[in-house]
This record gives C-alpha cells, sequence and structure tokens, in this order.
C-alpha cells in the first residue's frame, strides 16, 4: 500500500471512530481524546523537529541555484525575473482571496474552542502590531536565537543574505560549502521520510482527537478547505491565459488550445517533471517558440517555478485562522506571502508529502499561528494536488510564452551560443 493511501486510511479510520465515540458518549470521547492525543503531538514534533535546518538549507539552496541559472545569459535572467513576478502576483492574490474564502464559510459554534483542546495548540501571535516593528524585526540580530523561537521570517531572511554572499566568495570553497548545505537538506528530508513513514498513526490520533472533540463539524471544515484550494487552484490557472496574453503576446484562442495535451498529461500524472515532454511538444511545435528558449525556460521552470505553492501556503494558513477564529492582519498576510515566494523557489524538488510539511509549517508560523492542523491537512492533499499540478504546468508553459517574446530562432540561439 503506497504512503498516500495508508494516511488516507488513517485519516478515514480516525474520522469514523472519533465521530462514532462523540455520538455515542460526549464523556467517553473526551477521555479517548485525552489519551490518544499526545500521540499525535508526539508525531506532529519529529516533523517540527526538521523544519528550521531544512528551511534554512533550503533557501541557501535556491539561491545559489537561481544565481547560477540567471549567469548562464539573458534568457536565463529573464526567465528567474518572470517566476518571480509572477509567483509575486500568485502570493497577492492568495493574500487577498483565501481569507474572503474561508470568511464566507459559516463556522460551527464552538469550533475554535475544541480544535485548541483537541490539539493542545493556541494561536501565539509573535508578529508586531505597527508595520515599522514588523520591518526592524524581518533581519535578526542573532540569527541563532531566531532559529530556536522558530522565528521563520528573520531565520530566511539571514539565509538569503548568507546564500547571496555564498555566491560571492571562491569557487573551490562555494562549492565544498554548498555540498554541505545540500547534505545537511538531504539528511533532514531523510529524517522526515521517517517520520512520515508513521504518518498514518499520527493522522489517525490527530484526526480521532479532532472528531472526538469537535464532531462532525471537523469534517464539513475539511470538505470546505479541499473546495475552496482547489477553486484557488483553478483560478491560478486561469490567471495564466490574461499573463500569456498581455506578456507573451499569445492569441487566447490558440494559447489554450495548444497547452491541453500537456494539461491532459498533468492531470492525469500529478507531476510536472512527467509532464515535461508533452510542455516542450506545446510550446515548440504547437506554439512556435524557439528551440533554444524552450530547452532552457521549461527545464528551469520544473526546477524553481510552481505558481500554486505560493497559493498552497496561504490557503493553509487562512484555513488554520478560520479555524480557530483568527482575523489576520495585513502585516501577518503580507509577511506569509513574501516568505511564500521565497520557499516556493527553494523546495521546487522536495517530494510531496516531504514539501507539504516543510514548506507550510515556516509560513503557518511566520504568521503567528500554531501548526497542529497541519497534520491533518497533510491527509487531505491528494485531491486538490490534481489541480495544483495542472496550475503550475499551465504556468510552466505561460512563463515560457513570456521570456520567448520578441526572441526568433536564430536571436535565442546566438544569445546562448558559447561564440
Amino acid at each position: 500500500m503506497s504512503t498516500t493511501a495508508r494516511v488516507l486510511l488513517g485519516l478515514f479510520l480516525g474520522a469514523l471512530i472519533g465521530l462514532l465515540l462523540a455520538w455515542w458518549d460526549v464523556a467517553a470521547a473526551t477521555r479517548v481524546a485525552d489519551f490518544i492525543q499526545p500521540i499525535g503531538r508526539l508525531w506532529l514534533n519529529a516533523l517540527q523537529m526538521t523544519v528550521v535546518p531544512l528551511v534554512a538549507a533550503l533557501v541557501v539552496i535556491g539561491v545559489n541555484t537561481a544565481t547560477d541559472a540567471a549567469a548562464s545569459g539573458r534568457t536565463a535572467r529573464k526567465a528567474i525575473i518572470t517566476f518571480v513576478i509572477i509567483l509575486s502576483v500568485c502570493a497577492a492574490f492568495a493574500a487577498i482571496v483565501a481569507p474572503l474564502l474561508f470568511s464566507l464559510v459559516p463556522r460551527q459554534e464552538g469550533l475554535a474552542e475544541s480544535l485548541r483542546a483537541a490539539t493542545a495548540g493556541t494561536a501565539q501571535l509573535s508578529l508586531p502590531n505597527s508595520l515599522g516593528d514588523w520591518f526592524v524585526g524581518i533581519i535578526p540580530s542573532n540569527a541563532i536565537a531566531a532559529a530556536a523561537q522558530s522565528a521563520m521570517m528573520p531565520l530566511v531572511v539571514f539565509a538569503l543574505f548568507f546564500g547571496f554572499a555564498l555566491t560571492r566568495i571562491e569557487t573551490g570553497r562555494r562549492a565544498r560549502l554548498l555540498e554541505l548545505v545540500q547534505s545537511i537538506a538531504d539528511v533532514m528530508v531523510v529524517i522526515v521520510r521517517w517520520v512520515l513513514w508513521a504518518a498514518p498513526v499520527g493522522v489517525f490520533a490527530l484526526v480521532l482527537a479532532v472528531c472526538a472533540r469537535v464532531g462532525h463539524g471537523m469534517i464539513g471544515a475539511f470538505g470546505w478547505y479541499i473546495a475552496i484550494l482547489s477553486a484557488m487552484y483553478l483560478c491560478a490557472t486561469a490567471l495564466m491565459y490574461p499573463i500569456a496574453v498581455l506578456a507573451g503576446s499569445e492569441r487566447v484562442r490558440r494559447f489554450a488550445a495548444a497547452i491541453v495535451p500537456a494539461q491532459a498529461v498533468a492531470a492525469s500524472t500529478q507531476s510536472s517533471l512527467a509532464s515535461l515532454p508533452a510542455m516542450i511538444e506545446s510550446s515548440r511545435v504547437r506554439l512556435g517558440h524557439p528551440l533554444s528558449v524552450t530547452s532552457l525556460v521549461l527545464p528551469m521552470a520544473v526546477s524553481l517555478f510552481r505558481i500554486t505553492s505560493p497559493m498552497q501556503y496561504i490557503g493553509v494558513a487562512s484555513f488554520v485562522a478560520w479555524a480557530y477564529g483568527i482575523d489576520l492582519s495585513a502585516t501577518q498576510m503580507a509577511a506569509g506571502a513574501a516568505l511564500a515566494v521565497v520557499i516556493s523557489m527553494g523546495s521546487v524538488g522536495l517530494p510531496g508529502q516531504v514539501s507539504f510539511m516543510a514548506t507550510n509549517m515556516p509560513v503557518t508560523q511566520a504568521m503567528g499561528l500554531p501548526v497542529e492542523p497541519l497534520g491533518l491537512l497533510l491527509a487531505l492533499d491528494t485531491i486538490p494536488d490534481v489541480f495544483a499540478t495542472l496550475g503550475n504546468v499551465t504556468g510552466d508553459l505561460t512563463a515560457t510564452a513570456v521570456v520567448a517574446k520578441g526572441q526568433t530562432e536564430p536571436e535565442a540561439a546566438a544569445e546562448t551560443s558559447p561564440l
């Protein structure tokens, strides 16, 4: 049985048993929830212990990967700028739309209190009240203290400085240090995979405790989460068409028809990498983009660019805030959106479930929200992931169209030629 199937089985059994206990005897359900809750919390703690070193390593690696790519020529630099702009647009869109959509969803009375009790988590709003205080606090006076306190925004800012400074030192020493950083990231991924091996037990315990206390209201909340996240991914996909038309000078009907084969592969495989051959065929043959642009930008996009990632991070944090009855301020949303763009470019190569926990935790923590519900949402990511891959592939082809604008085959080939 695959890991996804085992996690979904744990989710289903935990929800079923928790709901039956809540229906049968509320007092007995509370006692069982109190007994099993520490198991889920222990599993979640095991995941959290890897987040700080993994995120710091990923940011450093992402900065150096993007810098190396941008140094390879004007087309690559234009691609990196395009990626950052489109990711920022998607993050800003999510920061506006996600809280609005969740605010329209009716929340069961007592859900926030029951969820806090079930997860033993309370929202620790750590962000300053004023924008000025927040701006001063994004640069840590002590990077080690920021890591110890899981202050993700200052930690990521330090990692950005470290990553850019690393590009300025002697090549041999840079390569050795990058190898060390990559090794740290690889070790953290191995630990996360070990912890995720026990995910069915951890998810079972967390879901049982929540459903035993909250009852059927939690099932409805899960349904709204899946629906809103999927809708946001579809909105991201739709947003790519006007960008391709306005910034890439594509005709909307021609562009839409040309990318359908790649979108079909994306929806069926749920993998941008598996969709790469179809994307190359759509870009090169159907849209007529120069081969040198297509062969450079699309592999870069698969390695660095995932438009639905910022939407997922902001959407997950907005759901947690909605479930706990927390009103997010503009400062919190701005912090989450900025961090989402940075982390999304450094974490594309991570496996799905590893990526979900390693990337959503720092954004949720940076926004001052409890991370306990993420263990529950991990099991629900399968359905929205279909729409996420669809959006990512559409974004890759849109970025390629923007970069290819105004370039002909001879011009693009001359630009990448060593002569």
